[in-house]
């Protein structure tokens, strides 16, 4: 067989070891469908020459501005930007945000030239203020580019990229940021035996989350990383998400059970993706990340658009620089007589992560407001969400993260209606930590995503649909965008003059009488939860917490 046509950017004895050049030479397949399985599937990913093709072609089907620079700009202004400088000292853009260029088996002039290639990128998108990514999405395109002008039009042309429904790589800090708030909310539903021991040793859990770029970008081996972009090209951005949720999955696998230290999480995470190759293959990496089931790619960027707009009212820009947003739980002004200062940050790991970056507010505690589920109401109308803490007798402690102003009760004209998103959930602390989210977050075999415009009679009781897709509470959790069985899938809260319900169908996961005073809590539906505490308890104190944003104060 031919030796893989490696080009003058590319280190040869490294890449004799690290690639078998034994795969097929041509694709002709042309249906998107057929596409995706053959990249999920590694068709191209053992020939050097095949890949380059593949990814030439993907890249010119790229929709894109209609002024896209190409080779010939690459050309004319390479010169006046690199000028007389030693390539391996040239600066880079400073919208990489100090990111190392991954060497990615290139040689010395390969590096070199990803720096000029970056600087004339920066040159011609001056838009492009955050973009991390960058140096190894170049780093990669140019081993399958003829020279330096190609490998910058076909990164011009991934920078450039016009389809909203085909993100591909962030762009802005804001852009970052909320990805990376939109991968916690990932971690939180889908990784949760992973997320509770990150919670665990990390002071700042948000902090862990928004390295995962990080992850795929740069600590990634190049066959590992070649082999995501393989997907990538074709499916888009929901790939990244997936691909690390896989890593964090088998890092929890391997390292559970081990010492971890706060100070030190992140860098072992790095060195785990770095050193992935002893524990698991490009396939099978890939065959976890598929078999998470996450919801459609629209419930994504409805996330991901909430998540944008959490941080705009926070003052976040499109241009901003690297600040670190982080959980708002203080010892120094928290007071509770439920639950501590860790126990609160327990709970603030869990809520979405728009709204972990708020402060939490008292707005009710039955020792001060006194044991009334009117004052109850009163005090916590307006605040949305909120969070329903309860302390029993036997000093069980448990509770409720509730998405949906109480307010919505009254639309039901005293009769108890449930209301609400499949954000909501249950837990208890004491005796035992134990969280349990909607039903179909776990069992989503359950139902089938349905289109967004659902017609009125057909939804479930929840919230008014905004015409700002942005405004809309739990994007991709919101049960009208889900046929449901029944709706006892979808009974999330209710509450009545005499009572408070949270969660129904075959029982109700809590439910507290009028006077605060007793309470009673079952399996239901909604959550498939376990009893939360005794079954009929009594009530030592109640307290509900709102969302404060720290500017607001």
């Amino acid at each position: 067989m031919d030796p893989p046509g490696y080009n003058c950017f590319v280190d040869r004895d490294k890449m004799d070891a690290a690639v078998q050049d034994l795969g097929p030479k041509e694709l002709s397949c042309t249906e998107l469908q057929e596409l995706k399985q053959l990249a999920r599937q590694g068709y191209w990913a053992h020939s050097y020459a095949l890949r380059g093709k593949v990814y030439q072609r993907l890249i010119r089907d790229i929709p894109c501005r209609t002024v896209t620079p190409d080779a010939s700009v690459y050309s004319d202004i390479v010169g006046k930007i690199v000028g007389k400088h030693s390539t391996s000292s040239l600066p880079l853009p400073e919208f990489v945000d100090n990111t190392q260029v991954p060497s990615y088996c290139l040689n010395p002039r390969g590096e070199g030239a990803v720096r000029k290639i970056l600087l004339c990128i920066a040159n011609q998108f001056p838009d492009v203020s955050f973009c991390p990514a960058l140096p190894a999405v170049v780093a990669l395109l140019l081993h399958y580019s003829a020279d330096e002008a190609q490998c910058f039009e076909s990164a011009c042309r991934v920078l450039a990229c016009n389809d909203p429904s085909r993100k591909l790589v962030d762009q802005s800090f804001l852009a970052f940021e909320s990805s990376c708030m939109t991968f916690g909310d990932l971690v939180n539903k889908y990784c949760q035996a992973a997320h509770k021991l990150m919670v665990a040793v990390s002071e700042d859990v948000l902090q862990v989350y928004a390295d995962w770029q990080r992850w795929l970008f740069g600590e990634l081996p190049l066959s590992y990383f070649a082999r995501v972009f393989d997907v990538f090209l074709v499916e888009g951005y929901k790939v990244l998400y997936r691909v690390a949720l896989a890593i964090l999955k088998f890092f929890h696998k391997v390292r559970a059970g081990q010492p971890l230290e706060s100070d030190s999480v992140k860098q072992d995470i790095r060195a785990f993706v770095r050193d992935i190759a002893k524990t698991v293959s490009p396939e099978k990496l890939l065959e976890k990340a598929f078999a998470i089931r996450l919801f459609s790619r629209k419930e994504i960027q409805l996330l991901q658009m909430a998540n944008e707009k959490a941080l705009k009212q926070k003052g976040i820009t499109v241009k901003q620089k690297r600040q670190f947003v982080h959980l708002a739980v203080h010892a120094e002004n928290f007071h509770s007589e439920i639950v501590s200062v860790k126990e609160m940050r327990d709970i603030w790991s869990w809520v979405p992560e728009r709204f972990a970056l708020c402060q939490p507010l008292l707005l009710f505690s039955s020792l001060q407001h006194g044991y009334s589920l009117t004052r109850f109401y009163f005090q916590c109308e307006g605040h949305e969400p909120t969070l329903l803490l309860i302390k029993t007798t036997q000093k069980e402690v448990c509770g409720a993260y509730l998405s949906t102003d109480w307010s919505e009760r009254n639309k039901f004209g005293g009769k108890v209606g449930f209301f609400g998103t499949g954000e909501c959930f249950v837990f208890r602390l004491q005796p035992e930590v134990q969280r349990y989210e909607w039903v179909v977050i776990k069992h989503p075999e359950l139902t089938k995503p349905m289109s967004l415009e659902v017609p009125a009679a057909l939804s479930p009781p929840c919230r008014p649909v905004s015409s700002d897709p942005a405004d809309r509470l739990s994007p991709f959790l919101a049960a009208r965008h889900f046929n449901l069985p029944s709706k006892t899938e979808s009974m999330f809260m209710a509450g009545g003059n005499d009572c408070l319900i949270i969660g129904g169908g075959g029982g109700q996961a809590l439910y507290i009488d009028g006077d605060l005073n007793r309470g009673r809590t079952g399996h239901c539906d909604t959550f498939n939860n376990q009893p939360l505490c005794s079954e009929n308890f009594l009530i030592a104190a109640v307290e509900a917490w709102g969302f404060q944003d720290p500017d607001t104060q």
